[in-house]
């Protein structure tokens, strides 16, 4: 189950601001064009903007928190949170 907190380094009542600071962060860090030969940190980058993507929007991040609620129990298909 992926925590999108975690992965941006953040807890769970940051507000709108401490998000987007930690993901530029992160999102400089590990961007491909820094990274060329490091398959690894593309990876991560797709990580921490999905993960910014849902915590930065209100009804996602609602949606998401609920799902983590509920022990994140995995959809139909088993892919996990799905917004």
């Amino acid at each position: 189950m992926k925590d999108y907190y975690q992965m941006l380094g953040v807890e769970k009542d940051a507000d709108d601001d401490e998000i987007r600071s930690r993901y530029r962060s992160l999102a400089m860090e590990y961007h491909p064009d820094r990274n060329p030969d490091d398959p690894q940190a593309e990876e991560k980058f797709k990580e921490v903007a999905e993960a910014y993507g849902v915590l930065t929007d209100r009804v996602k991040r609602e949606q998401y928190d609920s799902w983590q609620k509920m022990g994140g129990a995995h959809s139909q298909n088993q892919d996990g949170f799905r917004y």
